[in-house]
């Protein structure tokens, strides 16, 4: 596709992966291998194994991120088309999947790393909604999607559900995708959907950075099981804002930062749409360019959970007219990647 991306032979991925031995990670689409090309890059190839939904995604895929390029969105380095073959070729990232880090005890991020990757991933979905050509939705944000290289700079990835909406059009109406505790209020009741989704997704995302679990796991106050509205007390009571933070950290953050977090988070799983910010606006808050004012209280914010599952509803939230933001007066606005 313009010259960007390589179209690779089938057998050469066969032996740049040692015939798909070292799995990476594997989902409803497929599994990921590491693999070593001739020049010596190491590689990830994704190996789409449900023929039927794999073939939609393969397209969705290589259509969406083949000719985009950023510092937070994981690059495609090429596909393999052959017969029922359908394989992905993206960079290596060398530090995994956030989850893996939050959850399953692989290495605990710092409060700076946290940050840094919350900053890198809102300045990723930037360039999706607002930077290309067309406003790309991406519709899965969680933890799992976001590879972190290196030096743990964020890479958006997965982007096999993505949606392309063009400039002319605000909304659009599609069925229902995504992951149950990420998905946005309006992917339940139906309507068209905006880019506004993806900032509730990522609002979910950043209070599991904060927490360092996952955000309908139980906790110590079983008064409030889910971490959304033990945040949306502590902030509403002025109370110990490191009660919050991940017990790992040993309270080693800025409870500036950490305060306001909390605070877009909150914003972010906003009902409305209309009274989520747009993802420029979150970095902005996040690089310290906007203050940001403390958020509406949904009214009711109800955890239901079964033997096998937790599902999420957020109902009611009271809308609210005054702004979000404000600028800070003292700070100009820097450049993001």
């Amino acid at each position: 596709m313009e010259g960007l991306l390589v179209a690779f032979v089938y057998k050469d991925l066969q032996i740049a992966t040692k015939n798909f031995s070292d799995k990476l990670g594997g989902g409803g689409f497929g599994s990921v291998f590491k693999g070593v090309l001739r020049d010596s890059s190491t590689v990830a190839v994704k190996k789409l194994e449900s023929i039927s939904q794999g073939e939609k995604q393969f397209r969705s895929e290589v259509s969406t991120i083949g000719t985009i390029q950023h510092v937070n969105l994981v690059r495609l380095r090429g596909f393999c088309a052959e017969g029922n073959n359908k394989l992905l070729v993206y960079d290596y990232m060398l530090n995994g999947s956030l989850d893996t880090h939050l959850f399953h005890e692989k290495q605990v991020l710092n409060w700076k790393t946290r940050y840094q990757i919350a900053l890198g991933i809102a300045r990723g979905l930037v360039y999706l909604h607002e930077k290309c050509r067309d406003c790309i939705i991406h519709c899965d944000i969680k933890p799992e999607n976001i590879l972190l290289d290196a030096e743990f700079c964020p890479k958006v990835a997965d982007f096999g559900l993505a949606k392309l909406v063009g400039r002319d059009f605000s909304r659009v109406l599609t069925t229902i995708r995504g992951t149950r505790g990420y998905l946005a209020p309006e992917w339940l009741s139906g309507v068209a959907v905006t880019a506004k989704a993806d900032v509730f997704s990522y609002g979910m995302m950043l209070f599991e950075l904060v927490s360092g679990k996952r955000n309908a796991e139980q906790s110590k106050d079983s008064r409030n099981p889910f971490f959304p509205s033990l945040v949306v007390k502590v902030l509403m009571e002025g109370g110990d804002i490191f009660s919050l933070l991940d017990s790992r950290l040993n309270k080693e953050a800025s409870v500036e930062e950490v305060t306001r977090i909390c605070k877009v988070a909150c914003w972010c799983i906003q009902d409305e749409e209309n009274s989520r910010p747009s993802m420029s606006m979150v970095e902005q808050i996040l690089e310290g360019v906007l203050d940001v004012n403390m958020p509406p209280v949904p009214r009711s914010v109800t955890l239901f959970v079964d033997n096998t599952e937790h599902i999420v509803f957020f109902t009611d939230s009271p809308s609210n007219g005054s702004s979000q933001v404000h600028n800070s007066s003292s700070k100009s606005r820097s450049s993001s990647s």
